[in-house]
């Protein structure tokens, strides 16, 4: 296979968990205006049909929205069947759906064992399922590419709580042991923003983003854009990149 770079996506079929979030729109909405055919999972949004619907679209395109969730593994195999009877292929999946909650580090007794098996299995079980659902899709691409939205979290410690770095920790790890298990067919590569302007982790809003920015080198917090722009990326112009992290945290966690 060709490990060269390319300028259009016409004719990929893109899925995308967490699709309805601020990181997968985004990643959607440019992946869509190179061509791709974008597929949203989601766990809920009575809108979702109408925003796949308003992605950029050329001849061909038929962009969906498919009501799956990441814990949920029969849900994952029926949306990985409905993506192949419908489109007939799969050859980027782009892992952005999860969730947290702020527990500060040393409050040992808030994290409590039902919330580290919540976050472990929406973070880490939940991508590896997913990726185990689309993987025959993506080794029959042979030009396969799954993106795991990680966090600098993996690899400084310091995140939303210590279950959450844990999980993106274990991801990053076991996207490098995927990338040799699925080579040369699919590439896997993590791309571990820090903070981003989204509601992903609930009450932190204009203050916390305000001191994020003010010890951040580049002087601001991603936005999800710079996400977005780092995916399309590698399923264009870093097509030799794979078992690997690529930080985007505009130095954060320097």
């Amino acid at each position: 296979m060709s490990f060269d770079p390319v300028s259009r996506l016409d004719g990929k079929v893109a899925v995308i968990t967490g699709g309805l979030g601020a990181i997968g729109y985004a990643t959607a909405t440019r992946l869509a205006a190179l061509g791709a055919t974008c597929v949203l999972l989601h766990r809920k949004g009575e809108d979702a049909a109408a925003r796949a619907a308003v992605l950029p679209s050329t001849d061909g395109q038929r962009h969906a929205a498919i009501r799956a969730d990441i814990v949920d593994t029969p849900s994952l195999q029926a949306a990985a069947a409905e993506v192949k009877a419908a489109h007939g292929r799969c050859d980027i999946l782009v892992n952005s759906a999860g969730h947290t909650q702020p527990v500060p580090a040393d409050d040992l007794d808030a994290l409590t064992d039902d919330l580290i098996d919540d976050l472990l299995r929406a973070n880490f079980r939940g991508v590896f399922a997913t990726i185990r659902a689309f993987a025959p899709l993506l080794k029959a691409s042979g030009d396969g590419l799954v993106v795991n939205i990680s966090s600098i979290a993996g690899f400084t410690g310091v995140g939303s709580n210590l279950a959450y770095v844990a999980a993106k920790a274990g991801l990053d790890v076991v996207g490098d042991a995927l990338a040799k298990a699925l080579a040369p067919a699919v590439r896997v590569v993590s791309v571990s923003p820090g903070a981003v302007e989204s509601g992903f982790v609930p009450g932190r809003g204009a203050e916390f983003a305000g001191k994020m920015a003010s010890s951040t080198p580049l002087g601001r917090i991603g936005r999800p854009d710079d996400v977005a722009a780092t995916v399309e990326a590698l399923a264009t112009t870093l097509r030799f990149v794979t078992g690997t992290r690529i930080v985007v945290d505009g130095g954060r966690h320097l």
